[in-house]
């Protein structure tokens, strides 16, 4: 099984910006599509963001579009969430996840991975 842990979240004001970041346990790290969904107290998980497993094509909700940038560092078993101009609209709880398919396109729905990290929490105040 794979364990995802994230790190880097924090408290900080609106138009700042912040790093997320997902160390991936396995050798199998490679093979997997990546994305990072969050979760806001009384919402349901959403999709923020997906890489390929190669991360030549990735995708992101319009919400973040232009703000957010995912890549990956397939050597270090990490997958990064580049998070500028951070809006109170933002706080969540931020998750990263895998899917263990080989696929060469984005999954958008959270039912679509397979593994999931236990999240870090990202609040932005106006």
């Amino acid at each position: 099984q794979v364990q995802l842990v994230e790190s880097g979240g924090g408290f900080l004001q609106a138009g700042g910006s912040l790093r997320l970041s997902c160390a991936a346990s396995g050798r199998t790290f490679s093979s997997f599509a990546m994305g990072w969904f969050r979760q806001a107290p009384g919402k349901e998980r959403e999709f923020v963001a997906g890489i390929t497993r190669s991360g030549g094509i990735t995708h992101y909700a319009d919400s973040v579009k232009g703000r957010f940038t995912i890549s990956r560092d397939n050597a270090k078993n990490m997958v990064y969430l580049q998070m500028n101009s951070l809006k109170p609209e933002d706080t969540a709880v931020y998750y990263c996840a895998a899917h263990s398919r080989i696929i060469n396109y984005i999954v958008v729905s959270g039912g679509g991975y397979d593994y999931w990290g236990q999240g870090t929490q990202v609040t932005v105040s106006s």
